[in-house]
């Protein structure tokens, strides 16, 4: 029996991305089409400086192409202005990078909690759903406990449980496993695809490590701004679904 067909949740289409650094410009992607479906696990590898990070940042509504489109979710995001972008990343797309990114003086708990508070949830319900995610990621009695008082891995953990909160389609984890050790990198990226296969969420991160791409469904390899490899193709949508949900 073949797989069913995922739909996209992000394609982009011919996309460059260079930076003006004083007179020279620097091309950090080239004429990519790549087409990220709802529900897949996927690495994007290479070495520093091969575009993975840019290409991330692309996928996440972080940053905008020099040229070509950006779909999400079927919309064009070069349509949307600022305050909808952040309005689409706050509900529909948890980050996790690998210095953590947690807040020193807030607790677990509060880290968590932020982007509901952000989008104005009122405090029971948040504290219920941080409370709810950081048991998930087997931090149930650590909540209390700042940043600077929990490991690497279990900061990650928390970073991983306040990506999630607003239950997103997407999470983009950029380098989500540099700064740990393997044993912790081996297990945030089994949690991420153990959360990602019951929940239906996609997950795309970025690695340099070769190690963790037997833990992912698909492997997008990156050279010089170009992805030069590609495993996890799948097969096009019919036409008439294509069509509906092409920008």
């Amino acid at each position: 029996m073949s797989k069913p067909v995922l739909a996209p949740l992000v394609e982009l289409r011919h996309v460059i991305k260079y930076y003006q650094l004083g007179e020279a410009r620097i091309t950090a992607l080239k004429n990519i089409d790549l087409t990220i479906r709802r529900g897949e696990f996927v690495a994007v590898w290479g070495p520093s400086g091969s575009g993975k990070s840019t290409l991330c940042n692309l996928i996440g509504m972080l940053d905008q192409p020099s040229s070509g489109v950006v779909c999400f979710d079927g919309g064009d995001v070069a349509a949307l202005s600022d305050n909808q972008r952040s309005a689409v990343r706050n509900k529909a797309i948890g980050f996790v990078f690998q210095g953590f990114n947690l807040i020193p003086v807030l607790s677990a708990r509060e880290n968590v909690m932020l982007p509901l508070q952000i989008g104005h949830v009122s405090s029971r319900r948040a504290t219920a759903a941080a409370i709810e995610r950081l048991t998930e990621v087997g931090l149930a009695g650590h909540q209390a406990h700042r940043p600077a008082k929990l490991s690497g891995g279990q900061q990650q953990r928390v970073a991983i449980a306040r990506a999630l909160i607003a239950r997103p389609a997407l999470v983009v984890a950029d380098e989500p496993t540099a700064n740990l050790d393997s044993e912790n990198a081996h297990m945030i990226i089994d949690l991420m695809r153990q959360i990602s296969k019951k929940e239906g969420t996609t997950f795309v991160f970025s690695t340099h490590d070769e190690r963790l791409l037997g833990r992912v469904d698909r492997r997008i390899r990156m050279r010089d701004g170009e992805v030069v490899d590609d495993d996890g193709l799948a097969p096009e949508l019919p036409e008439t679904a294509a069509s509906v949900l092409s920008c």
